[in-house]
């Protein structure tokens, strides 16, 4: 007598699913098109076909499982063409969605970034916290009125004073990697749940999917969103290139203090601040705020003209891509605008530019933001089970892939 296996279907999860963007899931007839086209699927057990009857009967602990999940590059080759119009790819990207949702800690911060309502209470969050950190640090007069309030000279250390941002900022994102930590750790534990024969341990797989993190390699494997890996470059560079910056900023706050009892009091102009051009860091900024906005600015554009054909239409696709063109456009306008003489102007342009870098960074965890760690961490596991993509396996006498 055969053997019964009994499926517990998780209706919750179909419901997320069908919700975050997955809508067509129930149009898949598992005729493995998707499987055939797909440039970064493997030649054994090849997704998306096996993750699109998974998720139709509600399997989300084995999708938590799967590494495949987090090697689709959501390029939307199977979405096109499908003939039945079950767009994989998106499903693919509201199932993800769902595992920022369920590895979250504290698990109710995962469900506010799921939930458009929340939005207004999670943007409320860091302009409370600025609004009373400027009332409480931002220098005075003798009558009690804001400095920057007196004069026309545009210094935002007078409207925020530099020390209380990058306390507040680091105390923050202290906090925030701790709790991201627990979430990441509770996805790794899943992911080798999932089994797999290891072939290799961590760290020999870490190095070459970190150097395949950074070149994106498999988004030029794709065919229809092509433009889609060339704009998510200029974001990635923009992103690393405006984190660089920041740090340098950060440090040359410290710097001058120092340069006195080194003997290097000749220097100081090199590190005050503000900084403009032609210095070097104010370059790396100004580049790097630019690659951003525009790398964001192709990704939204692509979504309004064709979303069919570029997919990943959930909420938290979109919430990530505006939250990163507005972190790099209020950058940048406030720097344009310190320009100027329009003192409140640039004080509430570069109000908001903290509102939404916090927003990005404090919510990390909870928002596609953490997909660079999840997929990290998903390829990792994949290359230590051999799970290689079969554009990237060796031809008969070619040295294998690392």
């Amino acid at each position: 007598m055969a053997e019964v296996t009994r499926i517990n279907p998780d209706l919750r999860f179909i419901r997320e699913v069908r919700r975050a963007g997955g809508d067509t899931l129930k149009k898949c007839y598992q005729c493995a098109t998707c499987s055939v086209v797909c440039n970064l699927s493997s030649d054994h057990k090849p997704f998306p076909r096996k993750e699109m009857i998974m998720a139709q009967w509600g399997q989300s602990e084995r999708l938590m499982q799967d590494p495949d999940l987090w090697a689709c590059y959501q390029c939307n080759d199977c979405s096109i063409q499908c003939p039945r119009g079950a767009r994989p790819g998106d499903v693919m990207a509201a199932i993800r969605a769902d595992a920022y949702k369920r590895f979250a800690f504290p698990s109710f911060m995962g469900r506010a970034l799921a939930d458009p309502r929340m939005l207004p209470i999670l943007l409320l969050v860091p302009i409370v916290v600025l609004l009373i950190s400027m009332s409480m640090f931002a220098p005075r007069t003798n009558e009690g009125v804001f400095v920057f309030q007196t004069t026309d000279a545009i210094d935002y250390n007078l409207f925020l004073p530099h020390s209380t941002v990058d306390a507040i900022f680091v105390a923050g994102n202290i906090l925030i990697f701790i709790f991201a930590a627990f979430g990441f750790v509770k996805f790794w534990q899943m992911l080798q749940r999932g089994g797999g024969e290891k072939q290799m341990s961590f760290f020999k797989a870490f190095w070459p999917t970190l150097k395949l993190v950074f070149n994106h390699g498999r988004f030029f494997n794709c065919e229809t969103n092509l433009v889609r890996g060339q704009a998510h470059v200029l974001v990635f560079v923009g992103f690393i290139g405006a984190m660089i910056t920041t740090g340098m900023v950060f440090l040359f706050a410290f710097i001058p203090h120092y340069l006195e009892a080194l003997g290097l009091q000749h220097y100081e102009a090199l590190f005050a601040l503000p900084l403009d051009l032609p210095h070097p860091v104010k370059i790396l900024g100004a580049v790097s705020g630019f690659l951003l906005v525009l790398g964001t600015a192709i990704l939204i554009l692509r979504r309004w003209a064709d979303r069919d054909k570029v997919g990943a239409n959930g909420y938290a696709d979109y919430l990530f891509l505006y939250i990163m063109f507005f972190v790099g456009l209020t950058g940048m306008l406030a720097w344009l605008t310190r320009q100027g003489d329009s003192p409140m102007l640039a004080y509430l342009i570069y109000f908001f530019h903290l509102v939404t870098v916090w927003f990005l960074l404090w919510y990390m965890p909870y928002s596609k933001f953490a997909h660079m760690i999840y997929r990290t961490l998903g390829l990792v596991y994949a290359r230590m089970i051999g799970r290689t993509p079969r554009t990237e396996i060796p031809a008969p006498g070619d040295h294998p892939v690392a």
